[in-house]
Parts: structure tokens; C-alpha cells; sequence
């Protein structure tokens, strides 16, 4: 069965894409920009604590000549903090 879970509900296609994640894999997404930065979403199963982990990261792509400017995490911590 299927830790994570992602979809792209928004978007030019006309389907909703969609993929699956696994305690031992994780699952990330990229969404970019023609500025170029994207944002880099990740979700993880801690190995020591068994909790599941979420990090959301600006990071730039180079797709318009990016510079090698480093990257801002935006957000992260412990999925269950939502709850």
C-alpha cells in the first residue's frame, strides 16, 4: 500500500496525473517557473521515528539561464503537525 500520494489537478491536460510514494521512497514534485526557480515538494517517512516528514523548497531550475543562486527552504517538519 501507498504511503504518499501526489496529483496534478490543475493543469493543461485534460487528465489529472497522478503518482505513488512508498515508506522507502518518498515522493517529490517539481512545479517550474519561466523565471527560472520551482518549487520542490517532498514527502518522507522518517527512518529513526517512523514519522512521515514534509519539506517545501525554492530552488532554482535552468530553464531561463538560472543563476547558481542557492536554494530557500520555505517550509518543513512533521506531517502530523497539521492534524
Amino acid at each position: 500500500m501507498s504511503q504518499f500520494y501526489a496529483e496534478i489537478p490543475t493543469s493543461a491536460r485534460k487528465t489529472v496525473p497522478t503518482a505513488r510514494g512508498h515508506k522507502s521512497t518518498g515522493i517529490s514534485t517539481l512545479a517550474c517557473s519561466a523565471s527560472g526557480f520551482r518549487i520542490r515538494t517532498t514527502l518522507w517517512t522518517d527512518e529513526q521515528t517512523g514519522e512521515d516528514m514534509y519539506r517545501v523548497v525554492m530552488e532554482p531550475h535552468h530553464y531561463n539561464g538560472a543563476s547558481t543562486v542557492g536554494h530557500a527552504v520555505l517550509a518543513e517538519g512533521k506531517c502530523s503537525d497539521w492534524t
